[in-house]
C-alpha cells in the first residue's frame, strides 16, 4: 500500500503540520486529522525511483551516444545560439529556432 503525505489546512489556508497515512489507492483522501479532526489536504509528492542517480552517474550515462542509440533515445547537443546537433537516434541532424521541425522530420 502506498504512504501518501498530507498536511493541515490552518484557518487562513496556509499549510500547517505535514503527516504520514499508509492507505489503500482505492481508498478516498483523508479530509480530516484523524488525530484532531482538524481539515486536511493530501500533498502532492514527486516519485521516488530507486538506484544510483548521482549526477555524475547520469553524466557517463549520457555520454555514451551509441548506447542512447541502441536504447532509442535521441540526443541534441547545443551547438550555437540557438543550434542543436543530432549526436545518437533519430531526427533530423540539425534543429535550429529559425527552422523549426515538422512532425514528419522526426521519422
Amino acid at each position: 500500500m502506498p504512504t501518501y503525505v498530507y498536511e493541515v489546512v490552518q484557518p487562513d489556508g496556509q499549510p500547517g503540520d505535514q503527516f504520514e497515512v499508509v492507505q489503500p489507492i482505492s481508498e478516498a483522501p483523508l479530509t480530516e486529522h484523524p488525530e484532531t479532526g482538524e481539515p486536511v489536504r493530501r500533498v502532492i509528492q514527486p516519485v521516488f525511483i530507486g538506484g544510483k542517480w548521482t549526477e555524475s552517474s547520469m553524466h557517463r550515462r549520457m555520454k555514451d551516444d551509441k548506447k542512447l542509440d541502441r536504447l532509442g533515445f535521441t540526443k541534441y547537443v547545443k551547438s550555437g545560439d540557438g543550434v542543436y546537433e543530432k549526436r545518437a537516434g533519430k531526427g533530423p541532424n540539425v534543429i535550429s529556432r529559425d527552422a523549426p521541425i515538422k512532425p514528419q522530420d522526426l521519422k
